[in-house]
């Protein structure tokens, strides 16, 4: 019979991960095991259940109804012993080892992320800062469980259960290479602006669809020549060609610092969208999540002010 007096709460650990991964090399890479170390943890836990738990098959680990039952207590637990802990101890950014994970779109990372790191490496040089993109359904059980500690973005649908502070608010521009026949003035005329070809960014964040859609709305045809999955090749593909891309203003003078381009206002005035940092009400007093969260507000709200 399995009481808590024999029991190996580090299993519990492992029950989570394989739940959560649905793979014992990711669980295994999350918890820094290997993968006989995260099979063999999985063997112990299905003697101590008398269950298997978890089913290979080609979409990975899956879950028995038992471990689904399982899982909502064992997350309970689990969570109960890191709030225990958060209070243990203080955090002194200048030697801790921590890793914070945060979730940013490709905007963002190319936006923020280099004034973070320089930040991170004056004042807690020890720390190490893992960025993922987490799909956006995704995002609020990653920062409940800690699987994330931070989320930063345009992510209206997270509000409602997260925590979460403004950075700044963003407006857009239209943005193509510098060349003759371009108008003299910073605004593009509605048929100026409908004349050229543009590339359609899919990025992970909302907003830019929001702003095609709004455009749409609006009666302001567009021929999109081209749609990419992200921001990073745009500049390349601008300064090769004719067309015309509408980006966030920040990222605009990001790309522009060479000068080679012309940033243009919309003949139209779209909704500003707001960039905001979430993190969950869970670690709303972790002291190391606390410091960050901190760091990333005065850093990034200062940055807002000052664009």
């Amino acid at each position: 019979m399995t009481t808590f007096n024999n029991m190996d709460l580090n299993l519990l650990r492992v029950f989570q991960a394989v739940s959560e991964e649905r793979s014992l090399t990711l669980a295994g890479n999350r918890l820094h095991l290997s993968q006989p170390a995260v099979s063999y943890a999985v063997n112990r836990l299905r003697e101590l259940f008398g269950d298997p738990l978890f089913v290979r098959t080609r979409d990975g680990m899956q879950p028995t109804p038992t471990a689904l039952e399982l899982a909502k207590p064992i997350g309970r637990a689990l969570q109960a012993v890191q709030d225990a802990l958060r209070f243990a101890g203080g955090f002194d950014p200048a030697e801790s080892n921590r890793t914070f994970r945060v979730s940013m779109t490709d905007v963002a990372e190319m936006v923020f992320l280099p004034a973070i790191c320089e930040q991170l490496r004056v004042l807690a040089p020890r720390v190490l800062l893992k960025v993922e993109q987490v799909p956006q359904d995704d995002i609020v059980d990653a920062l409940r469980t800690g699987r994330l500690d931070f989320a930063i973005g345009n992510l209206p649908a997270l509000a409602a259960s997260t925590r979460h502070a403004l950075l700044f608010s963003e407006s857009y521009c239209c943005l193509t290479r510098t060349r003759t026949g371009l108008p003299a003035q910073d605004t593009l005329s509605l048929e100026a602006f409908q004349a050229l070809s543009h590339v359609q960014v899919r990025s992970a964040e909302s907003s830019h669809s929001q702003v095609a859609q709004a455009l749409l709305e609006m009666g302001v045809e567009r021929h999109v020549a081209l749609e990419i999955p992200h921001f990073s090749v745009l500049p390349l593909i601008l300064l090769q060609s004719d067309l015309a891309a509408t980006l966030p203003l920040r990222i605009a003078k990001l790309f522009n610092a060479a000068g080679q381009f012309r940033i243009f206002a919309l003949p139209v005035a779209l909704p500003t969208v707001d960039v905001m940092l979430h993190w969950h009400a869970e670690f709303e007093d972790d002291r190391a999540n606390a410091w960050l969260r901190q760091l990333v507000l005065d850093l990034l709200q200062r940055y807002g002010r000052n664009s």
